[in-house]
């Protein structure tokens, strides 16, 4: 299975590309960790799901096909223990597991519903090593401070303290779809590795490591380090009607971009309860931010959950405007963005007109987390956030965009 998909990924340049990083709380701005995974896959319809575990309560992102939540590709549960992954190309000969193939999805869902600290989700990968067909780079946090990247196949199990400063000297690590334990210059990645850890080594030295950050700058980032160009800097086209290609590969936005979960984490002192989940449902140039806490409860906000194979209304809302930067539906046309649609000169790119809107979400949201690490978490004032999201997504895409 994992050889048909490097064959495909040749051909249609749509493998698991995911970008990732875990800050511990030493180098972030406000001393709370934060993970995040900018989600690459084949499904570009993405919800929220909440599930009840064996042990524990969880929110993950799920393929919307996936009416039943078989597979989490995301997410936290309600100790604060949270969950990425990036599959990983350069390990061990993916055909000698003995096990299933592909079951990275499987694994971080049985972790949300069973562990609360990174040591105990440690402990299940070295007495279950060899019993699951993973090949991936997994990243955890959790409510005591703990956060790792273990990188792990069917035969090895390799972990990689963020705390430890022989390994993460600057409190950070980023894994994209190489393993640092596996086969040198194998894998893929590469160059939206260089170009993450260029955005932010620079965010380290300014003392920047923020959620704020994350979202604006790394999430939506238009970097090359290949090119060594910026799209944002670029000579522009003058408005949406003056139609300027560029061949978009190996920045951290693709194409096969579909979703991001930034995890905000608490300091150990804290309820877990504050852990935030600043989820992007999306093309990440399309789709605004939807923060939502596991201790809110199951009663998510409606634009991010959707029954049966449905997808989520914000994503549906995402990927309407995302046909609009890859017009092209013949030949290799999805690999290439009309840039226009993004940004302009004029200032009615995408980009421009949308993103903007999300200030107000992350504003009150922010306020609101402010509030209860003083107090305590208010579930009443989350699920009237929850009416007030809905709202306000809902009215920010018809009122620009029609939709």
């Amino acid at each position: 299975m994992k050889k048909f998909f490097l064959f495909l990924m040749l051909v249609t340049n749509s493998f698991f590309a995911c970008t990732s990083i875990i800050i511990s709380g030493k180098a972030s701005a406000d001393g709370r960790p934060i993970m995040w995974k900018h989600r690459d896959s084949d499904y570009e319809q993405n919800k929220l799901m909440y599930f009840q575990g064996p042990k524990y309560y969880f929110i993950g992102v799920v393929n919307s096909v996936d009416a039943n939540g078989k597979e989490v590709w995301m997410g936290s549960n309600n100790t604060g223990f949270s969950i990425i992954n990036t599959a990983s190309y350069n390990l061990n000969d993916y055909s000698t597991c003995n096990a299933p193939s592909d079951q990275e999805g499987l694994l971080m869902k049985e972790a949300l519903g069973r562990f609360s600290t990174v040591k105990e989700f440690e402990e299940f990968l070295l007495k279950e090593k060899g019993k699951w067909g993973v090949e991936a780079n997994f990243g955890v946090i959790d409510a005591k401070g703990g956060a790792a990247y273990f990188e792990v196949d069917c035969k090895t199990v390799t972990k990689y303290d963020v705390n430890d400063p022989a390994v993460a000297p600057n409190g950070y690590l980023i894994r994209t779809n190489f393993s640092c334990s596996g086969k040198e210059k194998e894998g893929y990645g590469y160059f939206r590795y260089e170009t993450a850890t260029k955005i932010f080594d620079e965010a380290y030295k300014n003392k920047n490591l923020t959620v704020s950050f994350v979202l604006d700058v790394a999430d939506r980032n238009l970097q090359h380090s290949a090119l060594g160009n910026d799209l944002y800097k670029s000579d522009l086209p003058k408005d949406t009607t003056d139609k300027k290609f560029i061949h978009f590969r190996d920045y951290i936005v693709r194409n096969s971009s579909t979703s991001t979960m930034i995890i905000q984490g608490v300091k150990p002192e804290e309820d877990p309860a504050f852990t935030t989940l600043w989820t992007v449902l999306g093309w990440q140039l399309t789709t605004i931010v939807t923060p939502v806490w596991v201790a809110a409860g199951k009663d998510l906000p409606v634009v991010t959950v959707a029954s049966g194979k449905e997808t989520a209304p914000v994503n549906k809302k995402g990927l309407v405007l995302k046909e609009k930067c890859f017009p092209l539906d013949y030949d290799n046309g999805k690999d290439y963005l009309n840039v226009s649609a993004v940004l302009n000169k004029e200032g009615s790119g995408i980009v421009q007109t949308l993103l903007p809107k999300e200030k107000p979400i992350v504003e009150k949201a922010a306020g609101l987390i402010d509030g209860w690490r003083k107090n305590k978490f208010n579930k009443e004032e989350a699920k009237q956030f929850y009416n007030w999201l809905d709202e306000y997504v809902t009215e920010v895409y018809k009122d620009i965009y029609g939709i």
